[in-house]
């Protein structure tokens, strides 16, 4: 345990220097936005340095915007999770202080892409390690059990306005290219991990009663359990079937291995849900 501890924390802190690299070296020198509330810390700390005699850095007001998502999450999401995220942001802040602010290229498209690129791996490192980076991670597992409903409407609300925003501030140029930064980022998480809040996990086993009694030693999820019969062996398995959340996909990842490396699994990501799924 202390082992795997030490990997996801050593991971998190990899994904906030990505994080904070991109943030340094390619979006802020050329006025381009990340996406949820980095790119809200972008568009203030921008306004504030512009408009008024306050200046306040990105990685402060990052580190500011996150403190009541914090408290939030430690009560309605779970403090290990919540944890995670205080490392990722609090991460992220350190490195904004330490690496210098420098445009690499004149370019700005070469910014737009290669900053959402980079902040994207981190990002997707941080989620496929069963982490958060805060934010509008926080906020979206809050909405998802308090509602049930697919939250990417929240995502798109959240950077259509920072879009938005930087348009009427920057210039439409700008804000064209965070839309670039954004679909660039989005599909790059895609491709390692998911953007969807829920998966469907089929595990097809011949240890059911193993593997059932240890997700439920770390995971609250209903299975249900439907006989499977091995076409070309013929051999009786057990197919398990669960929802989980993204959240939870490294911890269920590491139970298969752990109990039964040759089980079968296949995760499909899963849109809707038409009845319980437990919240807590």
């Amino acid at each position: 345990m202390v082992k795997e501890e030490s990997k996801r924390i050593a991971i998190v802190i990899f994904g906030a220097l990505l994080n904070a690299i991109a943030l340094n070296l390619f979006l802020i020198p050329a006025n381009v936005y990340a996406s949820g509330f980095t790119g809200i810390a972008q568009l203030v700390s921008n306004v504030l340095g512009e408009h008024t005699p306050i200046h306040i850095s990105t990685g402060t007001l990052l580190l500011l915007l996150n403190v009541p998502v914090f408290f939030m999450g430690w009560k309605m999401v779970g403090k290990s999770f919540t944890i995670y995220s205080i490392i990722s942001v609090a991460g992220t802040t350190v490195f904004l202080g330490f690496i210098p602010l420098q445009e690499l290229s004149k370019d700005i498209l070469l910014n737009a892409v290669f900053g959402g690129v980079i902040s994207a791996v981190g990002v997707g490192l941080t989620l496929k390690f069963g982490a958060s980076t805060g934010g509008m991670d926080i906020v979206a597992m809050v909405l998802s059990r308090m509602k049930d409903k697919p939250v990417g409407t929240y995502f798109f609300s959240l950077n259509a306005l920072i879009i938005f925003t930087a348009g009427l501030l920057y210039g439409w140029e700008k804000a064209l290219y965070t839309l670039v930064t954004l679909y660039v980022s989005t599909r790059v998480i895609d491709a390692i991990h998911t953007r969807y809040e829920k998966l469907t996990a089929m595990i097809v086993t011949k240890k059911s009663e193993e593997m059932k009694r240890a997700i439920h030693a770390r995971l609250v999820r209903g299975i249900t359990t439907v006989p499977a019969k091995g076409a070309f062996s013929n051999e009786s398995r057990d197919m398990m079937i669960m929802v989980i959340t993204r959240y939870e996909l490294y911890d269920l990842e590491k139970i298969i291995k752990d109990i039964d490396p040759q089980a079968f699994t296949n995760i499909v990501e899963t849109t809707a849900i038409f009845g319980f799924f437990r919240k807590s």
